[in-house]
Protein backbone atom coordinates (compact mmCIF):
# COMPACT_ATOMS: atom_id res chain seq x y z
CA UNK A 1 0.00 0.00 0.00
CA UNK A 2 0.88 3.36 -0.77
CA UNK A 3 1.85 4.98 2.63
CA UNK A 4 2.15 8.31 0.93
CA UNK A 5 -1.40 10.06 2.99
CA UNK A 6 -2.71 12.88 0.78
CA UNK A 7 -4.42 15.70 2.31
CA UNK A 8 -7.88 15.22 2.04
CA UNK A 9 -10.44 17.45 1.05
CA UNK A 10 -13.05 18.85 4.34
CA UNK A 11 -14.75 16.01 4.71
CA UNK A 12 -18.34 17.46 4.08
CA UNK A 13 -16.39 18.89 0.72
CA UNK A 14 -14.39 15.75 -0.80
CA UNK A 15 -16.69 16.32 -3.91
CA UNK A 16 -16.87 19.99 -3.90
CA UNK A 17 -13.07 20.38 -3.88
CA UNK A 18 -11.51 16.79 -5.27
CA UNK A 19 -10.51 15.19 -8.52
CA UNK A 20 -12.67 12.83 -9.89
CA UNK A 21 -11.11 9.79 -11.96
CA UNK A 22 -13.48 7.37 -14.35
CA UNK A 23 -12.46 4.09 -15.13
CA UNK A 24 -14.04 2.21 -17.34
CA UNK A 25 -13.46 -1.29 -16.44
CA UNK A 26 -13.55 -3.50 -19.08
CA UNK A 27 -10.13 -1.68 -19.72
CA UNK A 28 -8.35 -0.95 -16.79
CA UNK A 29 -6.58 -3.79 -15.33
CA UNK A 30 -6.83 -7.40 -16.11
CA UNK A 31 -6.30 -9.64 -13.05
CA UNK A 32 -6.90 -13.14 -14.29
CA UNK A 33 -5.88 -13.31 -17.52
CA UNK A 34 -8.99 -12.87 -19.77
CA UNK A 35 -8.61 -10.29 -21.55
CA UNK A 36 -11.36 -7.88 -19.66
CA UNK A 37 -10.59 -5.65 -16.66
CA UNK A 38 -11.91 -6.58 -13.55
CA UNK A 39 -12.48 -5.41 -9.51
CA UNK A 40 -8.92 -7.10 -8.71
CA UNK A 41 -6.72 -5.20 -11.77
CA UNK A 42 -8.62 -1.79 -10.62
CA UNK A 43 -7.69 -2.79 -6.43
CA UNK A 44 -4.32 -3.51 -7.93
CA UNK A 45 -3.89 -0.37 -9.46
CA UNK A 46 -5.24 2.23 -6.15
CA UNK A 47 -1.46 3.21 -5.40
CA UNK A 48 -1.16 4.38 -8.85
CA UNK A 49 -4.48 6.63 -8.43
CA UNK A 50 -2.94 8.06 -4.76
CA UNK A 51 0.20 9.17 -6.36
CA UNK A 52 -2.00 10.58 -9.59
CA UNK A 53 -3.11 12.19 -6.24
CA UNK A 54 -7.11 11.89 -7.79
CA UNK A 55 -9.93 11.84 -4.48
CA UNK A 56 -12.66 9.75 -6.35
CA UNK A 57 -12.45 6.86 -8.71
CA UNK A 58 -15.72 6.27 -11.00
CA UNK A 59 -16.51 3.08 -11.85
CA UNK A 60 -18.73 2.42 -15.32
CA UNK A 61 -21.49 -0.59 -14.95
CA UNK A 62 -20.15 -3.51 -13.27
CA UNK A 63 -23.30 -5.05 -12.67
CA UNK A 64 -24.87 -8.60 -13.92
CA UNK A 65 -25.69 -8.12 -17.89
CA UNK A 66 -25.76 -9.95 -21.54
CA UNK A 67 -23.03 -6.88 -22.04
CA UNK A 68 -25.51 -5.83 -25.65
CA UNK A 69 -24.13 -2.38 -24.30
CA UNK A 70 -21.16 -3.46 -22.03
CA UNK A 71 -23.01 -3.20 -19.06
CA UNK A 72 -25.09 -0.68 -19.42
CA UNK A 73 -28.10 -2.93 -19.70
CA UNK A 74 -28.38 -4.29 -16.08
CA UNK A 75 -30.26 -7.62 -15.49
CA UNK A 76 -29.60 -7.42 -11.63
CA UNK A 77 -28.89 -4.21 -9.85
CA UNK A 78 -27.55 -5.62 -6.45
CA UNK A 79 -24.63 -7.56 -7.91
CA UNK A 80 -21.36 -8.26 -9.82
CA UNK A 81 -21.01 -9.35 -13.26
CA UNK A 82 -18.80 -12.32 -12.91
CA UNK A 83 -16.18 -11.05 -15.83
CA UNK A 84 -15.47 -8.43 -13.42
CA UNK A 85 -15.27 -10.48 -10.06
CA UNK A 86 -17.69 -10.90 -7.01
CA UNK A 87 -19.39 -8.90 -4.31
CA UNK A 88 -16.87 -9.78 -2.23
CA UNK A 89 -14.15 -8.26 -4.29
CA UNK A 90 -16.15 -5.41 -4.42
CA UNK A 91 -16.50 -4.76 -0.93
CA UNK A 92 -12.57 -5.28 -0.59
CA UNK A 93 -12.15 -2.67 -3.62
CA UNK A 94 -14.13 -0.32 -1.44
CA UNK A 95 -12.29 -1.26 1.74
CA UNK A 96 -9.11 -0.77 0.41
CA UNK A 97 -9.32 2.30 -1.62
CA UNK A 98 -11.15 3.89 1.86
CA UNK A 99 -7.67 2.56 3.54
CA UNK A 100 -6.37 5.08 1.09
CA UNK A 101 -8.28 7.94 1.04
CA UNK A 102 -10.01 7.39 -1.75
CA UNK A 103 -13.87 7.55 -2.29
CA UNK A 104 -15.83 5.30 -4.83
CA UNK A 105 -18.54 6.02 -7.08
CA UNK A 106 -20.46 3.82 -8.74
CA UNK A 107 -22.79 4.08 -12.27
CA UNK A 108 -26.42 3.95 -11.48
CA UNK A 109 -28.14 2.93 -14.82
CA UNK A 110 -31.87 3.75 -13.81
CA UNK A 111 -33.38 5.24 -17.08
CA UNK A 112 -33.46 1.31 -18.95
CA UNK A 113 -32.70 -2.32 -17.68
CA UNK A 114 -31.70 -5.49 -19.82
CA UNK A 115 -34.30 -7.16 -22.02
CA UNK A 116 -33.10 -10.40 -19.58
CA UNK A 117 -33.97 -8.80 -16.12
CA UNK A 118 -36.43 -10.55 -14.31
CA UNK A 119 -38.56 -7.59 -13.95
CA UNK A 120 -38.94 -7.41 -17.38
CA UNK A 121 -39.48 -11.23 -18.27
CA UNK A 122 -42.31 -10.90 -16.24
CA UNK A 123 -43.38 -7.79 -17.66
CA UNK A 124 -43.67 -8.91 -21.33
CA UNK A 125 -45.14 -12.69 -20.11
CA UNK A 126 -48.97 -11.15 -19.82
CA UNK A 127 -50.88 -8.10 -20.47
CA UNK A 128 -51.99 -8.84 -16.93
CA UNK A 129 -48.93 -9.35 -15.13
CA UNK A 130 -48.13 -7.57 -12.16
CA UNK A 131 -44.83 -5.55 -13.56
CA UNK A 132 -46.49 -5.22 -16.75
CA UNK A 133 -46.57 -1.19 -15.96
CA UNK A 134 -42.92 -1.26 -14.64
CA UNK A 135 -42.51 -0.57 -18.51
CA UNK A 136 -43.72 1.58 -21.27
CA UNK A 137 -45.75 -0.65 -23.40
CA UNK A 138 -48.61 0.91 -26.35
CA UNK A 139 -50.45 -0.38 -28.61
CA UNK A 140 -49.32 -0.11 -32.29
CA UNK A 141 -50.73 3.21 -34.22
CA UNK A 142 -54.34 2.86 -35.64
CA UNK A 143 -52.49 1.73 -39.03
CA UNK A 144 -50.33 -0.05 -37.53
CA UNK A 145 -46.72 0.03 -36.92
CA UNK A 146 -44.80 1.97 -34.24
CA UNK A 147 -47.17 3.98 -31.48
CA UNK A 148 -45.19 7.11 -32.48
CA UNK A 149 -42.41 8.79 -33.99
CA UNK A 150 -39.75 8.12 -31.31
CA UNK A 151 -36.50 7.66 -32.29
CA UNK A 152 -33.75 5.48 -30.12
CA UNK A 153 -30.13 6.99 -29.44
CA UNK A 154 -28.63 4.25 -31.34
CA UNK A 155 -30.41 4.61 -34.58
CA UNK A 156 -33.91 3.51 -35.62
CA UNK A 157 -37.44 3.60 -33.93
CA UNK A 158 -37.68 3.64 -30.12
CA UNK A 159 -40.44 1.37 -29.96
CA UNK A 160 -40.41 -3.08 -30.22
CA UNK A 161 -43.21 -4.86 -31.01
CA UNK A 162 -43.84 -8.28 -28.60
CA UNK A 163 -45.50 -10.75 -30.66
CA UNK A 164 -47.02 -12.45 -27.93
CA UNK A 165 -48.49 -9.85 -26.35
CA UNK A 166 -49.09 -7.78 -29.19
CA UNK A 167 -47.84 -4.46 -28.39
CA UNK A 168 -44.56 -1.95 -28.46
CA UNK A 169 -42.23 -1.39 -25.78
CA UNK A 170 -40.36 1.44 -25.52
CA UNK A 171 -36.46 1.95 -25.56
CA UNK A 172 -34.11 4.44 -25.94
CA UNK A 173 -31.36 2.75 -26.61
CA UNK A 174 -30.86 -0.75 -28.09
CA UNK A 175 -34.01 -2.97 -28.14
CA UNK A 176 -32.30 -5.19 -25.53
CA UNK A 177 -32.60 -1.95 -23.28
CA UNK A 178 -36.42 -1.84 -22.03
CA UNK A 179 -37.47 1.77 -20.61
CA UNK A 180 -38.51 1.63 -17.16
CA UNK A 181 -41.71 3.75 -16.10
CA UNK A 182 -40.52 5.92 -13.86
CA UNK A 183 -44.30 6.98 -13.35
CA UNK A 184 -44.71 4.04 -11.38
CA UNK A 185 -44.16 4.61 -7.85
CA UNK A 186 -43.04 0.74 -7.51
CA UNK A 187 -40.21 0.86 -9.85
CA UNK A 188 -39.05 4.06 -8.13
CA UNK A 189 -38.86 1.96 -5.02
CA UNK A 190 -37.69 -0.68 -6.17
CA UNK A 191 -34.41 1.43 -7.42
CA UNK A 192 -33.99 3.42 -4.35
CA UNK A 193 -33.77 0.35 -2.64
CA UNK A 194 -30.91 -0.97 -5.17
CA UNK A 195 -29.19 2.87 -4.20
CA UNK A 196 -29.66 1.98 -0.66
CA UNK A 197 -27.58 -1.66 -1.12
CA UNK A 198 -25.09 -0.24 -2.32
CA UNK A 199 -24.68 2.54 -0.05
CA UNK A 200 -25.02 -0.05 2.61
CA UNK A 201 -21.62 -1.40 0.80
CA UNK A 202 -19.70 1.98 1.45
CA UNK A 203 -20.23 3.66 -2.20
CA UNK A 204 -19.59 7.23 -1.72
CA UNK A 205 -22.16 8.20 -4.40
CA UNK A 206 -23.25 7.29 -7.94
CA UNK A 207 -23.67 8.66 -11.75
CA UNK A 208 -26.45 8.85 -13.22
CA UNK A 209 -26.69 7.79 -16.41
CA UNK A 210 -28.70 10.09 -18.61
CA UNK A 211 -30.76 11.09 -15.33
CA UNK A 212 -33.13 13.48 -17.97
CA UNK A 213 -34.50 11.15 -19.69
CA UNK A 214 -36.27 8.91 -16.67
CA UNK A 215 -39.76 10.57 -17.65
CA UNK A 216 -41.65 10.47 -20.93
CA UNK A 217 -44.52 12.22 -22.20
CA UNK A 218 -47.80 10.79 -20.61
CA UNK A 219 -49.73 11.26 -23.96
CA UNK A 220 -46.59 10.18 -25.66
CA UNK A 221 -47.31 12.87 -28.14
CA UNK A 222 -44.79 12.73 -31.40
CA UNK A 223 -41.55 14.75 -30.70
CA UNK A 224 -41.19 17.65 -33.27
CA UNK A 225 -38.98 17.86 -36.22
CA UNK A 226 -35.40 19.43 -35.63
CA UNK A 227 -35.19 22.38 -38.10
CA UNK A 228 -31.28 22.48 -37.15
CA UNK A 229 -30.66 19.09 -38.29
CA UNK A 230 -27.90 18.16 -41.41
CA UNK A 231 -29.00 14.80 -43.36
CA UNK A 232 -26.14 12.37 -42.82
CA UNK A 233 -25.72 13.00 -39.31
CA UNK A 234 -26.91 11.32 -36.13
CA UNK A 235 -30.01 10.19 -36.81
CA UNK A 236 -31.70 10.01 -33.70
CA UNK A 237 -31.07 13.97 -34.03
CA UNK A 238 -33.58 14.60 -36.70
CA UNK A 239 -36.13 15.14 -33.95
CA UNK A 240 -36.32 17.54 -31.14
CA UNK A 241 -36.73 14.86 -28.04
CA UNK A 242 -39.49 17.74 -26.42
CA UNK A 243 -41.70 14.71 -24.73
CA UNK A 244 -38.48 12.18 -24.22
CA UNK A 245 -36.07 14.00 -22.28
CA UNK A 246 -35.77 16.78 -19.02
CA UNK A 247 -39.72 16.40 -18.44
CA UNK A 248 -40.50 18.66 -15.19
CA UNK A 249 -41.23 15.09 -13.54
CA UNK A 250 -38.01 14.49 -13.77
CA UNK A 251 -37.17 16.85 -10.77
CA UNK A 252 -39.33 15.47 -8.43
CA UNK A 253 -37.07 11.78 -8.69
CA UNK A 254 -33.97 14.13 -8.31
CA UNK A 255 -34.65 14.77 -5.14
CA UNK A 256 -35.76 11.97 -4.24
CA UNK A 257 -32.99 10.06 -5.23
CA UNK A 258 -31.04 12.78 -3.13
CA UNK A 259 -32.97 12.15 -0.64
CA UNK A 260 -31.91 8.43 -0.22
CA UNK A 261 -27.99 9.41 -0.76
CA UNK A 262 -28.46 11.86 2.18
CA UNK A 263 -29.70 9.40 4.44
CA UNK A 264 -26.13 7.95 4.34
CA UNK A 265 -24.09 11.12 4.74
CA UNK A 266 -21.99 10.68 7.99
CA UNK A 267 -18.91 12.00 9.68
CA UNK A 268 -16.71 10.44 6.86
CA UNK A 269 -18.37 12.93 4.00
CA UNK A 270 -21.47 13.44 2.35
CA UNK A 271 -22.78 10.74 -0.74
CA UNK A 272 -22.90 12.21 -3.88
CA UNK A 273 -25.30 12.58 -6.90
CA UNK A 274 -23.41 13.22 -10.28
CA UNK A 275 -26.07 13.06 -12.96
CA UNK A 276 -25.31 12.52 -16.99
CA UNK A 277 -27.25 15.59 -18.76
CA UNK A 278 -26.50 16.92 -22.03
CA UNK A 279 -28.58 19.57 -21.78
CA UNK A 280 -28.36 23.22 -22.89
CA UNK A 281 -26.89 25.24 -19.70
CA UNK A 282 -30.24 27.21 -18.40
CA UNK A 283 -31.85 23.69 -18.40
CA UNK A 284 -28.21 22.28 -17.13
CA UNK A 285 -28.10 24.00 -13.95
CA UNK A 286 -31.88 23.44 -13.02
CA UNK A 287 -30.93 19.65 -11.90
CA UNK A 288 -29.21 21.51 -8.61
CA UNK A 289 -32.56 21.36 -7.40
CA UNK A 290 -32.60 24.96 -6.01
CA UNK A 291 -36.49 25.78 -4.15
CA UNK A 292 -37.87 28.16 -3.32
CA UNK A 293 -35.91 28.60 0.40
CA UNK A 294 -33.18 28.93 -1.42
CA UNK A 295 -31.67 25.22 -0.60
CA UNK A 296 -30.54 22.78 -3.35
CA UNK A 297 -32.19 19.36 -3.55
CA UNK A 298 -30.73 18.20 -6.61
CA UNK A 299 -27.82 16.50 -7.82
CA UNK A 300 -24.90 17.79 -6.36
CA UNK A 301 -22.79 17.53 -9.62
CA UNK A 302 -24.47 18.18 -12.89
CA UNK A 303 -22.35 16.66 -15.11
CA UNK A 304 -21.12 20.08 -17.43
CA UNK A 305 -20.03 18.62 -20.52
CA UNK A 306 -19.48 21.60 -22.60
CA UNK A 307 -15.72 21.60 -23.06
CA UNK A 308 -16.31 18.53 -24.43
CA UNK A 309 -17.96 19.94 -27.42
CA UNK A 310 -16.47 23.67 -27.80
CA UNK A 311 -14.17 24.75 -30.97
CA UNK A 312 -10.99 24.74 -28.92
CA UNK A 313 -10.43 28.86 -29.09
CA UNK A 314 -9.53 30.89 -25.87
CA UNK A 315 -12.25 33.49 -26.73
CA UNK A 316 -15.33 30.72 -26.98
CA UNK A 317 -13.78 28.98 -24.28
CA UNK A 318 -13.89 32.70 -22.20
CA UNK A 319 -17.15 33.03 -22.96
CA UNK A 320 -18.25 29.68 -21.60
CA UNK A 321 -17.15 29.85 -18.31
CA UNK A 322 -18.73 32.87 -18.46
CA UNK A 323 -22.07 31.97 -19.06
CA UNK A 324 -21.52 28.97 -16.85
CA UNK A 325 -20.07 30.96 -13.96
CA UNK A 326 -23.34 33.15 -14.50
CA UNK A 327 -26.13 30.81 -14.48
CA UNK A 328 -24.97 28.83 -11.23
CA UNK A 329 -27.54 28.96 -8.49
CA UNK A 330 -26.06 30.52 -5.10
CA UNK A 331 -23.98 27.94 -3.44
CA UNK A 332 -23.76 25.85 -6.53
CA UNK A 333 -20.83 23.58 -6.68
CA UNK A 334 -19.41 24.24 -10.70
CA UNK A 335 -17.77 21.09 -12.57
CA UNK A 336 -15.83 20.14 -15.45
CA UNK A 337 -14.93 17.24 -18.17
CA UNK A 338 -13.15 17.14 -20.66
CA UNK A 339 -13.76 13.86 -21.87
CA UNK A 340 -15.33 10.02 -20.83
CA UNK A 341 -16.13 6.82 -22.37
CA UNK A 342 -18.78 8.35 -24.87
CA UNK A 343 -16.99 11.13 -26.84
CA UNK A 344 -13.82 10.96 -28.27
CA UNK A 345 -10.37 11.82 -26.32
CA UNK A 346 -9.40 15.03 -26.23
CA UNK A 347 -5.54 14.47 -27.04
CA UNK A 348 -7.26 13.33 -30.25
CA UNK A 349 -9.60 16.38 -31.03
CA UNK A 350 -7.15 19.20 -29.85
CA UNK A 351 -3.90 17.63 -30.84
CA UNK A 352 -0.82 16.97 -28.05
CA UNK A 353 0.54 20.46 -27.18
CA UNK A 354 -3.27 21.89 -27.10
CA UNK A 355 -4.08 18.72 -24.55
CA UNK A 356 -1.37 20.32 -22.49
CA UNK A 357 -3.27 23.43 -21.95
CA UNK A 358 -6.61 21.09 -21.58
CA UNK A 359 -5.06 19.72 -18.61
CA UNK A 360 -4.25 23.10 -17.24
CA UNK A 361 -7.36 24.30 -17.51
CA UNK A 362 -9.32 21.70 -16.12
CA UNK A 363 -7.41 21.87 -13.12
CA UNK A 364 -7.28 24.97 -12.02
CA UNK A 365 -11.02 26.71 -13.17
CA UNK A 366 -13.44 26.66 -10.12
CA UNK A 367 -15.13 23.31 -9.66
CA UNK A 368 -14.74 19.83 -9.51
CA UNK A 369 -12.61 18.22 -12.43
CA UNK A 370 -13.23 14.46 -13.60
CA UNK A 371 -10.06 13.11 -15.38
CA UNK A 372 -11.23 10.22 -18.15
CA UNK A 373 -8.64 7.44 -17.55
CA UNK A 374 -5.53 7.25 -19.91
CA UNK A 375 -6.06 10.74 -20.56
CA UNK A 376 -3.04 11.82 -18.14
CA UNK A 377 -1.16 10.18 -20.18
CA UNK A 378 -2.12 11.59 -23.62
CA UNK A 379 -3.84 8.54 -24.69
CA UNK A 380 -5.57 9.50 -28.24
CA UNK A 381 -8.73 7.63 -30.00
CA UNK A 382 -7.17 4.00 -31.77
CA UNK A 383 -8.54 2.86 -35.47
CA UNK A 384 -10.36 0.27 -34.99
CA UNK A 385 -10.61 -2.03 -38.27
CA UNK A 386 -14.68 -2.74 -39.44
CA UNK A 387 -14.05 -6.86 -38.24
CA UNK A 388 -13.35 -5.66 -34.78
CA UNK A 389 -15.96 -3.09 -33.77
CA UNK A 390 -17.55 -4.24 -30.75
CA UNK A 391 -19.59 -0.63 -29.67
CA UNK A 392 -23.36 -1.42 -30.57
CA UNK A 393 -23.63 2.24 -31.89
CA UNK A 394 -21.00 1.71 -34.25
CA UNK A 395 -22.91 -1.53 -35.75
CA UNK A 396 -25.97 -0.21 -35.98
CA UNK A 397 -24.88 3.43 -37.58
CA UNK A 398 -21.67 2.25 -39.36
CA UNK A 399 -19.12 4.52 -40.43
CA UNK A 400 -20.61 7.85 -38.89
CA UNK A 401 -18.20 8.58 -36.63
CA UNK A 402 -20.16 7.64 -33.61
CA UNK A 403 -18.84 4.90 -32.25
CA UNK A 404 -17.24 4.84 -29.16
CA UNK A 405 -14.64 1.72 -29.32
CA UNK A 406 -11.68 4.02 -30.13
CA UNK A 407 -11.79 6.02 -26.83
CA UNK A 408 -12.50 2.85 -24.60
CA UNK A 409 -9.16 0.78 -25.38
CA UNK A 410 -7.19 -0.89 -22.74
CA UNK A 411 -4.64 1.60 -20.57
CA UNK A 412 -1.43 1.63 -21.55
CA UNK A 413 0.68 0.53 -18.19
CA UNK A 414 3.84 -0.08 -19.90
CA UNK A 415 5.74 -2.20 -22.87
CA UNK A 416 5.25 -5.48 -21.60
CA UNK A 417 3.05 -7.73 -23.62
CA UNK A 418 -0.71 -6.42 -24.08
CA UNK A 419 0.88 -3.38 -22.74
CA UNK A 420 0.58 -4.40 -19.26
CA UNK A 421 -3.27 -4.58 -19.04
CA UNK A 422 -3.84 -8.28 -19.43
CA UNK A 423 -1.45 -11.39 -19.56
CA UNK A 424 -4.10 -12.54 -22.81
CA UNK A 425 -5.54 -10.79 -25.34
CA UNK A 426 -7.36 -7.97 -24.76
CA UNK A 427 -11.49 -7.35 -25.49
CA UNK A 428 -10.27 -4.70 -27.57
CA UNK A 429 -7.21 -3.52 -29.33
CA UNK A 430 -4.37 -1.14 -28.09
CA UNK A 431 -3.74 1.80 -28.89
CA UNK A 432 -0.97 2.05 -31.66
CA UNK A 433 1.59 3.91 -29.57
CA UNK A 434 1.05 1.43 -26.74
CA UNK A 435 4.52 0.70 -26.40
CA UNK A 436 5.79 4.25 -26.74
CA UNK A 437 2.95 6.09 -24.37
CA UNK A 438 2.34 4.26 -21.17
CA UNK A 439 2.73 4.71 -17.61
CA UNK A 440 6.39 3.26 -16.93
CA UNK A 441 7.87 5.14 -19.39
CA UNK A 442 6.19 8.35 -18.90
CA UNK A 443 6.86 7.86 -14.71
CA UNK A 444 10.44 9.30 -14.62
CA UNK A 445 9.94 11.81 -17.41
CA UNK A 446 9.56 15.07 -16.15
CA UNK A 447 8.36 16.25 -19.46
CA UNK A 448 5.82 13.92 -19.79
CA UNK A 449 1.97 14.24 -19.40
CA UNK A 450 1.93 12.08 -16.91
CA UNK A 451 4.07 14.62 -14.95
CA UNK A 452 2.35 17.30 -15.73
CA UNK A 453 -0.84 15.99 -14.57
CA UNK A 454 0.81 15.11 -11.10
CA UNK A 455 2.22 18.65 -11.01
CA UNK A 456 -0.64 20.26 -11.27
CA UNK A 457 -3.08 17.79 -9.53
CA UNK A 458 -0.34 18.30 -6.51
CA UNK A 459 -0.66 22.25 -6.66
CA UNK A 460 -4.44 22.22 -6.68
CA UNK A 461 -4.42 20.34 -3.38
CA UNK A 462 -1.67 22.51 -1.85
CA UNK A 463 -3.16 25.59 -3.16
CA UNK A 464 -6.83 26.74 -1.44
CA UNK A 465 -7.06 29.66 -4.01
CA UNK A 466 -7.44 26.91 -6.65
CA UNK A 467 -9.42 24.14 -5.19
CA UNK A 468 -11.89 26.59 -3.34
CA UNK A 469 -11.19 30.37 -4.50
CA UNK A 470 -13.05 32.53 -6.44
CA UNK A 471 -12.77 32.78 -10.24
CA UNK A 472 -12.56 36.02 -12.49
CA UNK A 473 -11.53 36.61 -16.13
CA UNK A 474 -8.80 38.91 -17.07
CA UNK A 475 -8.46 40.53 -21.03
CA UNK A 476 -5.28 39.93 -22.19
CA UNK A 477 -6.01 39.50 -25.77
CA UNK A 478 -7.53 37.25 -28.54
CA UNK A 479 -5.29 34.08 -27.99
CA UNK A 480 -5.08 34.32 -24.16
CA UNK A 481 -7.41 32.73 -22.37
CA UNK A 482 -6.44 34.21 -18.95
CA UNK A 483 -8.17 34.45 -15.29
CA UNK A 484 -7.64 35.00 -11.74
CA UNK A 485 -8.26 32.49 -8.85
CA UNK A 486 -8.42 33.85 -5.60
CA UNK A 487 -9.20 33.58 -2.05
CA UNK A 488 -8.31 35.88 0.84
CA UNK A 489 -5.15 37.45 0.12
CA UNK A 490 -3.75 34.84 -1.90
CA UNK A 491 -3.93 35.62 -5.95
CA UNK A 492 -3.41 32.95 -8.61
CA UNK A 493 -3.19 34.29 -12.33
CA UNK A 494 -3.43 31.32 -14.82
CA UNK A 495 -2.51 32.22 -18.94
CA UNK A 496 -3.26 29.94 -21.88
CA UNK A 497 -1.10 30.38 -24.63
CA UNK A 498 -3.64 29.24 -27.47
CA UNK A 499 -1.47 30.95 -30.36
CA UNK A 500 1.50 29.07 -32.09
CA UNK A 501 3.95 32.43 -31.45
CA UNK A 502 5.52 33.60 -28.01
CA UNK A 503 2.89 36.05 -26.28
CA UNK A 504 4.56 38.97 -24.03
CA UNK A 505 2.68 40.60 -21.12
CA UNK A 506 3.65 43.32 -18.72
CA UNK A 507 3.50 42.94 -14.68
CA UNK A 508 1.48 45.74 -14.77
CA UNK A 509 -1.32 43.67 -16.54
CA UNK A 510 -0.87 41.05 -14.00
CA UNK A 511 -1.11 43.79 -10.75
CA UNK A 512 2.17 42.41 -9.29
CA UNK A 513 5.29 41.04 -9.31
CA UNK A 514 4.75 37.05 -10.18
CA UNK A 515 6.30 33.53 -9.86
CA UNK A 516 5.68 30.51 -11.99
CA UNK A 517 4.07 27.99 -9.77
CA UNK A 518 3.73 25.79 -12.76
CA UNK A 519 4.17 25.29 -16.74
CA UNK A 520 2.64 22.91 -19.62
CA UNK A 521 6.79 23.65 -20.52
CA UNK A 522 9.85 22.39 -18.96
CA UNK A 523 12.09 24.69 -16.69
CA UNK A 524 9.67 27.37 -15.36
CA UNK A 525 8.93 26.76 -12.53
CA UNK A 526 10.30 28.51 -9.48
CA UNK A 527 11.52 31.04 -11.49
CA UNK A 528 10.27 34.91 -11.16
CA UNK A 529 8.92 36.71 -14.31
CA UNK A 530 8.95 40.22 -15.10
CA UNK A 531 7.90 40.92 -17.78
CA UNK A 532 6.08 37.40 -18.87
CA UNK A 533 7.16 35.62 -21.79
CA UNK A 534 4.42 33.32 -22.84
CA UNK A 535 5.57 30.64 -25.18
CA UNK A 536 3.61 29.22 -28.19
CA UNK A 537 0.72 26.69 -26.99
CA UNK A 538 2.21 27.58 -22.86
CA UNK A 539 0.46 27.74 -20.16
CA UNK A 540 1.50 29.12 -16.64
CA UNK A 541 -0.22 29.16 -13.31
CA UNK A 542 1.24 31.91 -11.85
CA UNK A 543 1.29 33.59 -7.80
CA UNK A 544 0.98 37.45 -7.68
CA UNK A 545 3.19 39.03 -4.83
CA UNK A 546 2.24 42.73 -4.47
CA UNK A 547 2.22 45.41 -6.77
CA UNK A 548 4.75 45.02 -9.55
CA UNK A 549 8.37 46.67 -9.48
CA UNK A 550 8.90 50.10 -10.77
Amino acid sequence: MDTRQQQPAPPDRWWKNGIVYQIYPRSFQDSDGDGIGDLRGIRQRLDYLVSLGVDAVWISPIYPSPMADFGYDISDYCGIDARFGTLADFDELVRSAHARGLKVILDFVPNHTSERHPWFTQSRSSRQDPKRDWYLWRDPAPGGGPPNNWLSNFGGPAWTLDPRTGQYYLHSFLREQPDLNWRNPEVRAAMYEALRFWLRRGADGFRIDVLYHLVKDAAFRDNPANPAFVPGGDPSHSLLPLYTADLPEVQEIVRQMRGVVDAFSDAQGDRVLIGELYLPLARLVAYYGLDSQGVLQGVQLPFNFQLIGAPWQAGVIERLVRDYEAALPPGAAPNWVLGNHDKPRIASRVGPLHARLAAMLLLTLRGTPTLYYGDEIGMTDAVIPPGEVQDPFEKNEPGKGLGRDPQRTPMQWSAASHAGFSQGKPWLRLGDDWATRNVERQQGDATSMLALYRRLIALRRAEPALHAGAWAPLDLGADILAYARTLGQRRLVVLLNFADARRDIGSAVLGGVVSVLASTHEGREGLQAEPLSLGALEGVVLAVQGPASA
